[in-house]
Order: C-alpha cells, then structure tokens, then sequence
C-alpha cells in the first residue's frame, strides 16, 4: 500500500511552513508569490503560526524567519532510511500534520482490522498522553510522535516485557547516531544524561487470551522550545540539545527498523531476549529508589528486572517484584 501523507487542520499552513523550514529571511512579497497570493493573506497566515508554538521572528524592511527553522517529517525520507528488513515490514506508513493522538487513531483502526504494521507519525498532537494519564507536550515539528500496530496470538501473557523491550529498541536507534548517556528508567521511560527523552505507551485491544491487538506509542523530545518546555512537570531533555544535527526523519526510520525487528520476533524470543540489554542501561541500578502506587510506598535497592520485566527491589525484608500500572519510579531522597 502506497505511503500517504494526510494533512487535516494545518493543511492550509503546510505551504508557508516548507517555505519557511530552511530558517531563512523571506520576504512576504516572495512568499506571495511563491504562494500564488497577497501579501495581507500571507500576513494572515504567518499570525497563525504561533497558536503552535512556532516563533516567527519579524525584521522590519527585509521580511520573516522562523527561528531555528523546521524539520518537516517526510514519509518519503522516513521509508528511504529503512533497514531492508524493515521495508518488508512495514504495510502502510501516515504522516499526519494534526492529530488528537497517533494512539488514538491507530487503535481506531485496530479495531477495524486495518492497523497490523501500519505506523503513525504527527507533527503536531492536541491531545498526546503519557502513562497514568499525563498529557505528553508534542508542539508543531519539535517531537517524535510515532505508533505502530500490531497483533499478537497466544493472548497478553506472551506480552510480558514488551514495553521495556520497546525501551531497549529505542534506545538502539539513539545508539546508532551515538546520542551520549542514553539510559532506561524502569517501565517505559528513556533518559539521557539524567533526564527523560522519551517515553513508551502501550495500548491492547481484543481477546487478551487469544489473539490481541497491540499499539505502540513512543514521544521523544527534539527541538522543543522554552516556552512549550516550561509546561513539562519533570527534569527532561531535548536531542537537539545533546545530539544536534540528527533528523527527525532519520531518527524516525531508525526506530522504526529497530521496533518492526522486535515485533515481529517477539512472540518467540519474549522479554528475555531483551533483558540482558535492559539491564546494561538500567538508569537506578544498585541505587535507592522508592515505588509510589496510590497511597503505598516501598523504598529499597533497584536490582534490575526479572524475566518476567518485573522490577526488583532489595528490601529490609527480602527481595521483592513490582510489575508496571500505576507504580512509579523515583530515586530516593
């Protein structure tokens, strides 16, 4: 099935900001004519732009610029860059310009029957979220906002992992452009340098004892701005800023050969297959640490996973397991 590239809100802005990606001044006498229109229309869509955390710089007497410029998501570029395996295994791959949530739409399609193998990329999501129901910040052209379908049989047991196993791919991809301290944060989160990156939100559908459907989603920051930053609740960190010069295109395709490679193998290798890479990028290894679940709270020792991706954890008491939900993860004070 033939790539496409769907544009919904932004489509009538799309034509301005590939004018404007290079970060470069432009004229709005240039723009109209590139744009077949008025300068005031010009003008009307430039004063759009910031509702999308864009920053439009504005230079009396020479023209427009968008600050740093843009790294428009091309579904062309991302399938170019794919490992050979990956080709093949991909059916279908969307670029969105808007969307709700990459997870949402795919799910939506999972539940037609049309989702296994297709990825979905956004420039933009209005209503991206995160695990225990974070709102994940994904503003216009300054993330990875990706998902990717997939159906399993043999139900959600042979599931176990799957999300740290997703951690160890993405953290593959990072590899390959050699982004400095890359580390993974028990479930589902991907560091760098002590901070968070990226992170990984799992979503089944269907018989969760026969055959399930699963969607993927990973938001990695690249090229946030500080305004869209002061609304993250946590340290984070930026690729641009630890990796400058690695696009979105060619880290998109990156992921996504690491994640199609899993996927389709990890109905017979499961999370041990995975572990061993897990645990050599355990963020809080041999660290005090404490759980918070609701109203619990257990502090001890992080000592790894199990073969299970249970978190394990050296108490007063004994040695204890932790499966995912709603636990989080924090070093202790």
């Amino acid at each position: 099935m033939q790539d496409v590239i769907v544009k919904t809100a932004l489509e009538q802005l799309r034509p301005v900001l590939e004018l404007l990606a290079d970060g470069e001044i432009h004229s709005g006498e240039s723009l109209g004519v590139a744009l077949g229109v008025s300068r005031a229309a010009v003008w009307k869509q430039l004063q759009k732009l910031e509702q999308y955390g864009l920053t439009l710089e504005s230079m009396k007497g020479r023209g427009y610029r968008l600050l740093g410029g843009l790294d428009l998501l091309s579904a062309e570029a991302i399938r170019s860059q794919l490992d050979d395996s990956a080709q093949g295994l991909l059916k279908e791959l969307l670029v969105f310009d808007e969307v709700g949530s990459t997870n949402s739409l795919l799910l939506e399609q999972m539940e037609e029957g049309r989702g296994h193998a297709v990825a979905v990329l956004a420039e933009r999501q209005s209503a991206g979220r995160g695990r225990r129901g974070r709102n994940w910040i994904s503003p216009y052209g300054s993330s990875i906002s990706l998902s990717v379908g997939w159906e399993f049989s043999g139900g959600v047991q042979g599931l176990e992992g799957l999300s740290l196993a997703v951690g160890v791919a993405v953290a593959g991809a990072l590899q390959r452009f050699s982004v400095p301290g890359v580390r993974l944060k028990w479930p589902n989160d991907i560091w760098c340098q002590g901070r968070k990156l990226a992170g990984v939100l799992l979503e089944l559908k269907g018989d969760l004892t026969d055959r399930c459907s699963v969607v993927i989603g990973i938001g990695l920051n690249s090229g946030l701005c500080a305004k869209t930053a002061g609304e993250i609740d946590q340290p984070w960190a930026d690729l641009q800023e630890v990796s400058p010069g690695v696009t979105r295109n060619e880290l998109a395709a990156a992921i996504l050969s690491e994640l199609l490679a899993l996927l389709a193998s990890y109905s017979q290798r499961g999370f041990e297959f995975y572990r061993d890479a897990w645990l050599a990028l355990d963020q809080f290894s041999g660290q005090p640490v404490r759980l918070q679940s609701g109203s619990l709270s257990w502090t001890g020792t992080a000592a790894g996973v199990d073969e299970s991706g249970a978190l394990v954890l050296n108490m007063e008491d004994g040695q204890k397991s932790f499966h995912g939900g709603e636990i989080s993860l924090r070093g202790a004070v």
